[in-house]
């Protein structure tokens, strides 16, 4: 006879699953531990089992999002070698992250700030820390007289806001590939830093 266990891995699997789907489309705080429960097909009980709340949920998803964020950026950094190079890797990183795992980019973004404060400063820490990679490679940059930029704390922000919202809009379905659109934004963060975008043989496929 067969039977509707799951493998604990699994079950976990859904229960985030179903919170990120909920958090994205409704919204943190509209959105009931029982509506988890109801959308992963699950008890209450079955989900107590498993997280303690639903701030341990949206915690988890953000945690990981930020996670998987900086260990794309790293990656992509580590066949890097002048500050442009290293810039238009961590731009279209970034945006492959963002058009690949939209929902999670999505809910980590604008969610974060419905976390309680100790758990809220662990999640800042880790999106600091990923932050620092960009402000060091646009520090070296003018340093090496590769860039120009008044602010770089400035320009930071504003490349990081762009690259986040393709997690807004891009769709699979759209008539553009995330490929083009990554390296669409690396030539554009490279001229608001005032440096030549990268030609097709100079570009690093990634």
């Amino acid at each position: 006879m067969a039977t509707s266990e799951h493998h604990p891995n699994d079950t976990e699997a859904r229960i985030r699953e179903s919170a990120l789907r909920l958090f994205a489309s409704h919204g943190y705080e509209a959105t009931g531990i029982r509506d988890v429960a109801r959308d992963a097909g699950l008890s209450l009980s079955t989900i107590y089992h498993y997280v303690g709340s639903k701030e341990d949920l949206l915690l988890a998803i953000a945690t990981k999002a930020m996670e998987d964020l900086r260990a794309a950026g790293e990656e992509a950094l580590a066949g890097a070698t002048t500050p442009a190079e290293r810039l238009a890797a961590l731009v279209e990183a970034h945006v492959f992250v963002h058009g690949r795992d939209r929902l999670e980019a999505f809910v980590s973004d604008t969610e974060l700030r419905a976390l309680s404060e100790p758990e809220r400063k662990g999640a800042v820490k880790l999106r600091d820390r990923y932050e620092a990679l960009w402000q060091q490679i646009l520090d070296d940059g003018v340093a090496a007289g590769e860039f120009v930029a008044e602010d770089t704390r400035l320009v930071r922000l504003a490349l990081l806001q762009m690259c986040t919202g393709v997690a807004y809009w891009y769709s699979p379905a759209g008539d553009r590939s995330l490929e083009h659109i990554a390296k669409t934004f690396a030539d554009l963060a490279l001229a608001m830093v005032n440096h030549p975008a990268q030609t097709t043989e100079e570009a690093t496929d990634r």
